[in-house]
């Protein structure tokens, strides 16, 4: 994670910008007399909505944990997919 304040930020967006893409950082941009503000890529934002998304649903979630439990113990199979 980097951190950086408003007006480092500004002079150097694109470099913060490159940093979120390309390293997937998270640049936490601080302001005075204001609340702190993240830039992150757009594939770590999705996946951090899609997290939120599938873990909001706590009917889903006690089922993934069933699932892995079931293969912990040995209970799954493994099958092949048919192929149309």
């Amino acid at each position: 994670m980097l951190a950086t304040n408003f007006t480092d930020a500004r002079k150097d967006f694109k470099k913060y910008c490159d940093e979120a893409v390309k390293n997937s950082e998270t640049v936490v941009v601080t302001r005075k007399n204001h609340e702190n503000v993240v830039i992150l890529s757009l594939d770590k934002y999705n996946n951090l909505r899609e997290n939120m998304y599938i873990f909001g649903d706590r009917k889903y979630v006690e089922q993934l944990l069933e699932s892995k439990k079931q293969v912990e113990t040995g209970f799954a199979q493994k099958r092949n997919l048919i192929e149309e």
